[in-house]
């Protein structure tokens, strides 16, 4: 079907870094069927989320991702959304207990705040923390500092959304293309007023590729991993077209004229309005009580 013949590229494309989690409808599962089908498990880092942070959830939600992965370890063991009700050394503490079983190589965490990030990594080292981040999303350059504090703490980040929920691929030209269920359209930043300065940055964007042979999306992509070998982008797709080309865009090099031209326009760029609907918004940079 067609969710196989997506693995089994990806795999033929040497990719090696898979990110699922328990929320991701049946993507654990159907991962752990194509690696009993492959027989491909020692080839691959498995970095599922797990959301809450009380003891007996993480466990429960690991045991299930293992279970559903078919799979003795995880790779990198993500907390999807921090708790707000549980301090993070609850959290943290319980994970360690898995690492020292051999369950989790290394610990992440999704969307902390710096302070969080500074906590966490007092109990044990942060392997990655993962947060949107895009031209049109660089709340990690200024929430607390958030990106600062892990580059100072050698933390790795892995980008989500780098291609701002496709509208850098140039295919989305208003609100109109998304469907009443698609959750793009609640996002206030992608609001009708707000399609004339999102249209112009990725017109120079294209531009650019045009330089390359390559589409805004893979520019885009170019500028994320140009930030810094400590940004890893996590493209989405279910399409093996779209994940070919995303592949491509590792080998493209911008120029460090048009990395400064991009630079400029992105910090140029402002765009009104949060990443996501009150609800979901909320649940991003979270700190958790302290720990008495």
């Amino acid at each position: 079907d067609r969710i196989t013949q997506v693995l089994d590229r990806l795999l033929e494309l040497g990719c090696t870094h898979w990110d699922t989690a328990n929320v991701y409808g049946d993507s654990e599962q159907l991962i752990g069927d194509w690696l009993k089908r492959t027989g491909q498990r020692d080839k691959f880092g498995f970095r599922p989320d797990g959301p809450c942070g009380t003891p007996d959830y993480v466990k429960q939600c690991l045991e299930e991702s293992l279970r559903k992965l078919d799979v003795d370890t995880i790779d990198l063991y993500y907390v999807h959304r921090i708790d707000k009700n549980t301090p993070i050394e609850v959290t943290m503490n319980a994970l360690v207990e898995f690492v020292k079983a051999g369950k989790i190589r290394y610990i992440g965490l999704s969307q902390p705040s710096s302070a969080t990030l500074r906590r966490a990594h007092k109990i044990h080292p942060i392997a990655a923390i993962q947060v949107e981040y895009s031209p049109f999303e660089r709340a990690i350059e200024q929430e607390g500092h958030l990106l600062e504090t892990a580059r100072e703490l050698g933390v790795a980040i892995v980008a989500y959304s780098p291609l701002s929920k496709g509208l850098l691929t140039g295919q989305i030209t208003s609100p109109s293309d998304f469907s009443d269920t698609d959750l793009r359209k609640q996002i206030p930043r992608y609001a009708q007023e707000n399609f004339p300065k999102i249209l112009e940055l990725v017109e120079k964007f294209r531009q650019i590729g045009q330089a390359h042979n390559a589409t805004s999306g893979q520019v885009a992509l170019a500028y994320l991993l140009a930030l810094g070998d400590d940004i890893i982008p996590i493209p989405g797709s279910q399409r093996i077209e779209y994940i070919e080309e995303n592949f491509a865009a590792a080998q493209l090099k911008l120029t460090p004229e048009e990395f400064q031209t991009l630079k400029k326009l992105v910090n140029e760029t402002k765009i009104d309005g949060d990443q996501y609907p009150p609800a979901l918004q909320a649940m991003l940079y979270v700190d958790t009580p302290e720990l008495h």
